[in-house]
C-alpha cells in the first residue's frame, strides 16, 4: 500500500471527523429534543445538578440568591465566557469567568450556514433553548439567527454552548463547565427569569483591542456591539436590546407620545428616547474610550491581522489537555488548501462607509467557487 504523507493523513483526518459531525447533524436536526423536562419526564441526572459549594459561597460573598438572574458575555479573543448575577441590589455581578475549550471560525459575525463562523451579538435564551438530552453532553442553543441577523440575510442553524470542547460554529466548553452553567441557567429560570442574554463579542471592547483590530472590515458592526456592552458596564443592567433599520437600538424608550414604539429590523427605526441615566453614564464611558483609543492609534500601535490563519481558538489552560485540536483553517475547506475568501460583510447595508464600498463590491463579485466552506454548522446538540 502506497504510504500516505503526513499532510495527507492529517487532511484525511478532518475529512472523517467532518463527515461523522455531518451525519450527527443530520440526526440531531430530525430528533426532537425535550426543553428542562418540559413533558413531565425525568431529566437526566446531568441535567439536575445542583450548583457547587464553590458557587453558593459566591452567592453569599456577592449578596446573591441562588435563583436569581444571569446574564452570560462571551468573548472570543480571549476564549472567555463570564457568567453574571444579579445581587440584592438590583444589579448584575460578575459571577465567575469560564476559559472557553473551543470555538470555530474567526473573529467576525456569522453570515451564512456553513462558513464555521460562531455567533456575534445580542441573543434571547428561554427555557425552549435547553438541551438536556444533547449528544455534546449537554447545550444551550444561542438562538441564532436573531431578529438582526435575519433583517441582514444572514443565516445558521444549531448554533449553541455545549460541552464536549469540539466546535463548528459554536462555542464548545467541557462537560463539567457546562454542566455548571447548564445548573446555573436551570436555577435562574426556576427563580422567575423568563430568559437571559447572551452578549458575544469577537473580543473585550477595550480601546487597546479596538485599536489594534482599527483596519478590520467588521469594525462598524462591532462598534454598534460596543454601544450595548457600554450600556451594560455602565449600569451593570441588562440593556433592553430591539432592532430596526437593520441594526441594533439599546435601552429605547417611548418618547412623549401616546404611540407605542414598534420596531421593525428592516424598516426606519422610530423616534425613542434613552433614560437620561443610562445615556449620561454610557456616554461618559464613550468619551473617556474615545479618547484612549485616539492616542492608542496616534502611538501606532501595531495591527491585527484580520485573518488569523486557523479554525478559531482555545483558552491557553487547555492546550496542553487538548492537544491538536487548533488547525488551520483551510484543512476544513472544501479543497483542503484554500484559506477561505469571505471579507466580513459590514452590519449596516449601503452605508456609503469604505468598508461597505470595497468588502461589499469584492463579496458580490467573487465567483461562488471561493466563497464556498465545506464544513456544516454544529449539531446535533
Amino acid at each position: 500500500m502506497e504510504k500516505v504523507p503526513r499532510s495527507g493523513v492529517t487532511l484525511i483526518r478532518a475529512t472523517v471527523v467532518y463527515v461523522l459531525a455531518l451525519t450527527a447533524a443530520l440526526a440531531g436536526a430530525v430528533t426532537p429534543f425535550r426543553c428542562l423536562g418540559e413533558d413531565g419526564s425525568q431529566l437526566p441526572t446531568k441535567a439536575t445538578q445542583e450548583v457547587s459549594h464553590e458557587l453558593l459561597s459566591l452567592f453569599q460573598q456577592k449578596n446573591m440568591s441562588k435563583n436569581s438572574p444571569i446574564l452570560v458575555r462571551l468573548f472570543k479573543e480571549e476564549s472567555e465566557l463570564e457568567v453574571w448575577k444579579q445581587d440584592t441590589t438590583g444589579h448584575f455581578q460578575i459571577l465567575k469567568v469560564y476559559p472557553i475549550c473551543r470555538w470555530s471560525g474567526d473573529l467576525g459575525p456569522k453570515l451564512h450556514e456553513g462558513d464555521r463562523q460562531a455567533p456575534e451579538g445580542f441573543y434571547t435564551i428561554t427555557p425552549q433553548s435547553m438541551n438536556p438530552n444533547s449528544n455534546y453532553y449537554l447545550a444551550i442553543n444561542i438562538g441564532f439567527p436573531n431578529s438582526f441577523d435575519k433583517a441582514n440575510d444572514r443565516d445558521g442553524t444549531f448554533l449553541m454552548i455545549h460541552g464536549d470542547c469540539w466546535s463548528s460554529g459554536c462555542y464548545a466548553m467541557t462537560d463539567e463547565q457546562i454542566g455548571e452553567i447548564y445548573s446555573l441557567v436551570r436555577n435562574s429560570f426556576a427563580g422567575g427569569q423568563p430568559s437571559f442574554q447572551i452578549q458575544a463579542y469577537p473580543f473585550r471592547l477595550t480601546p487597546a483591542n479596538l485599536a489594534r483590530h482599527r483596519t478590520n472590515p467588521n469594525m462598524d458592526f462591532w462598534k454598534m456591539l460596543k454601544i450595548g456592552s457600554d450600556h451594560f458596564e455602565a449600569t451593570r443592567l441588562e440593556p433592553k436590546v430591539d432592532v430596526c433599520d437593520r441594526r441594533y437600538v439599546f435601552d429605547a424608550n417611548q418618547p412623549n407620545s401616546s404611540k407605542p414604539l414598534v420596531f421593525d429590523p428592516t424598516a426606519k427605526c422610530p423616534a425613542f428616547v434613552v433614560n437620561p441615566k443610562i445615556a449620561r453614564r454610557a456616554l461618559e464611558k464613550q468619551h473617556a474610550d474615545d479618547l484612549e483609543y485616539a492616542q492608542f492609534v496616534a502611538e501606532n500601535v501595531p495591527v491585527a491581522p484580520i485573518y488569523s490563519g486557523l479554525d478559531g481558538g482555545m483558552n491557553k489552560v487547555f492546550l496542553a489537555r487538548f492537544p491538536g485540536r487548533i488547525i488551520p483553517l483551510a484543512m476544513v475547506l472544501t479543497n483542503g488548501s484554500e484559506l477561505p475568501q469571505l471579507p466580513p460583510v459590514p452590519w449596516a447595508d449601503n452605508d456609503g462607509s469604505l468598508p461597505s464600498r470595497f468588502f461589499g463590491a469584492l463579496f458580490k463579485s467573487m465567483p461562488a467557487s471561493q466563497a464556498q466552506v465545506a464544513s456544516t454548522d454544529s449539531t446535533t446538540h
